[in-house]
C-alpha cells in the first residue's frame, strides 16, 4: 500500500519510518528543505533510539523516501496521514490547528481518487468532522473518508511502542476507511495487537483522557511525596506498596521534578479548555496543571535551602536537562524553569546533557556546558541531578564529592540515597519524598 506523511516532526518521521518497516511504501512530506536534504543524506533531525538504522534500512530497501512536493507524495495513496504540530495556542491554551486544516486542503486539491485522510495529529473533540468539511470545500465531489489515528508513542521508545503497542486507535465511520485502515495495520493485528475501532470523537477522546490520567498520576506522587517529607514516610515505599495493587499498577508513579515534555503539558492545557468550551469543567486536570507548577517551584525552593537561602555566588552542577532520558526534547521541561531561577538568582550554573545540549543553548542562556558530570561538578558547591539518564545512575559520587568545593546534592530523580551520599562524602543530601541527609 502507498501511503503518504505529511510532516516529519517526531510523530510522522517515527510513523513513517515504522510503516514503511511494515512493507509499505511510505512518502514523507515537509515543508522545510534543509529537513528534507538532511533526511535524503541519511540524517535524521531528531534524537530517538534506533530511528536512524530503522530508517536507512527501508530507504535501501525503496520502501521510504522524503519529499518537499504534496502533490507527487499523494499521488496514488489510499491513505494519507495528517501529522503537522498542534501547539498550545497562545492566550487560550487551545492546540493551534491552523497548520492541520492548511494540510487537509492541500492535501484535498492533490488527490484524484478515493484517499482515507488520517489524522495522526493529537487535536480536540470535532477536528476530524471539521476536516472532513475543509476537504470538501476544497475538492468538491471528491471521495475519501476521514480517520482519526491518534499516536501513543513515548520519547525515547517510540519505536518499540509502535511495533508492540498497548493498542492501535482507529476512529472510523464506514466499512472501506475501516477496511484501509486494517490494511495498514494488518502486520499488528497477525501478532494479536489490539486494534480498537470508535467513531470520530472517541478516538480524540482517547488520546487526550489517556495523557491526562497519566499527568494525573505523576502530580498525586509528587503531592504524596510532598507530604512524605513532612511525616517522615518514604515515597519509594509507598509508591511500589500502591504500585503493586493491579488496579493501580507502577508505572508514572515516580516522584521528581514535575511533568513536561511534548505532551502532557500541552494536552492538559487543551482537554481543560475543551471541558470550558462544552460547560463541562475538567477540575481535575485544571488541579493537575496547576499542582504540576507548584512542583517546580518546590524543587526551586529545596535548592535554595541547599543552597544556604541564597543562590547568589554559589556554583551549581546541573545533571540532565531535557524532559526525561534518551530524548533531545526539552519542551517544558523542569529544567526551564529551575535552571532560570539559579541562574536568575546569582549562580554560576554548569550543565552536562547527553542530547539537551544543541536546544539547551538557545533554552538556557547564561550556563556552561560539559561534556561529562565530573568536569561539570569540579569546584562546585551544590550537584543538581535533574534528568535520570543512565549515565547518571552508576556516578563515582566518592570522586564527585572529592572534587567539589562544598559537596552537597539534590537528587530531584530519587536515583541515590541518603547513605550512598553520606557514604561518598557529601555534607547534604536532599531528593524528593525521602530522608534527606545533613552531616552533623
Amino acid at each position: 500500500m502507498k501511503i503518504a506523511m505529511i510532516g516529519t516532526g517526531y510523530v510522522g518521521l517515527v510513523s513513517g519510518v515504522c510503516f514503511s518497516d511494515f512493507g509499505h511504501d511510505v512518502v514523507c512530506v515537509d515543508k522545510d528543505p534543509s529537513k528534507i536534504e538532511m533526511l535524503n543524506k541519511g540524517k535524521v533531525p531528531i534524537y530517538e533510539p534506533g530511528l536512524d538504522v530503522l530508517m536507512q534500512k527501508n530507504v535501501d530497501a525503496g520502501r521510504l523516501t522524503f519529499t518537499t512536493d504534496l502533490i507527487e507524495a499523494v499521488d496514488g495513496a489510499e491513505a494519507v496521514f495528517i501529522a503537522v504540530g498542534t501547539p498550545t495556542r497562545r492566550g487560550d491554551g487551545h492546540a493551534d490547528l491552523t497548520f492541520v486544516y492548511a494540510a487537509a486542503e492541500e492535501i484535498a486539491k492533490a488527490v484524484t481518487g478515493y484517499t482515507v485522510i488520517v489524522t495522526k495529529s493529537t487535536v480536540p473533540l470535532g477536528t476530524n468532522r471539521k476536516v472532513a468539511e475543509v476537504v470538501a470545500k476544497a475538492a468538491p465531489g471528491l471521495e475519501f473518508d476521514v480517520a482519526s489515528n491518534p499516536e501513543f508513542l513515548r520519547e525515547g521508545a517510540a519505536i518499540d511502542d509502535f511495533m508492540k503497542p498497548d493498542r492501535v486507535v482507529v476512529g472510523a465511520e464506514t466499512d472501506r476507511a475501516i477496511a484501509v485502515m486494517q490494511d495498514i495495520y494488518r502486520p499488528l493485528y497477525l501478532r494479536d495487537f489490539p486494534i480498537m475501532t470508535t467513531d470520530l470523537e472517541s478516538a480524540e477522546m482517547i488520546k487526550y483522557a489517556a495523557n491526562a490520567f497519566l499527568a494525573t498520576k505523576i502530580t498525586f506522587i509528587n503531592e504524596i511525596a510532598a507530604l512524605c517529607e513532612k511525616t517522615g514516610a518514604d515515597v519509594k515505599a509507598v509508591s511500589k506498596g500502591m504500585g503493586l495493587d493491579g488496579r493501580i499498577g507502577n508505572k508514572f508513579l515516580h516522584a521528581g521534578p514535575g511533568y513536561g515534555g511534548s505532551c502532557f503539558p500541552k494536552d492538559t492545557s487543551a482537554l481543560a479548555r475543551i471541558g470550558q468550551e462544552h460547560a463541562s469543567p475538567m477540575q481535575i486536570t485544571e488541579a493537575v496543571m496547576r499542582v504540576n507548577e507548584g512542583v517546580k517551584a518546590r524543587m526551586i525552593e529545596k535548592l535554595r535551602d541547599l543552597c544556604g537561602g541564597s543562590f547568589n555566588g554559589k556554583r551549581v552542577a546541573v545533571l540532565g536537562v531535557t524532559f526525561k532520558p534518551n530524548t533531545d526534547d526539552m519542551r517544558d521541561a523542569p529544567s526551564l524553569t529551575i535552571v532560570p531561577a539559579l541562574v536568575g538568582g546569582g549562580a554560576k550554573v554548569n550543565v552536562v546533557d547527553p542530547q539537551g545540549h544543541h536546544e539547551g543553548e538557545v533554552l538556557l542562556p547564561g550556563v556552561t556546558w560539559h561534556d561529562d558530570p565530573y568536569s561539570a561538578s569540579d569546584g562546585a558547591d551544590v550537584l543538581v541531578l535533574l534528568t535520570e539518564w543512565n549515565e547518571f545512575r552508576a556516578l563515582d559520587l566518592e570522586r564527585i564529592a572529592g572534587s567539589m568545593s562544598s559537596p552537597r546534592m539534590a537528587d530531584l530523580r530519587n536515583v541515590y540515597s541518603a547513605q550512598d551520599a553520606e557514604k561518598a562524602g557529601f555534607v547534604s543530601y536532599c531528593c524528593v519524598g525521602r530522608p534527606d541527609f545533613e552531616a552533623k
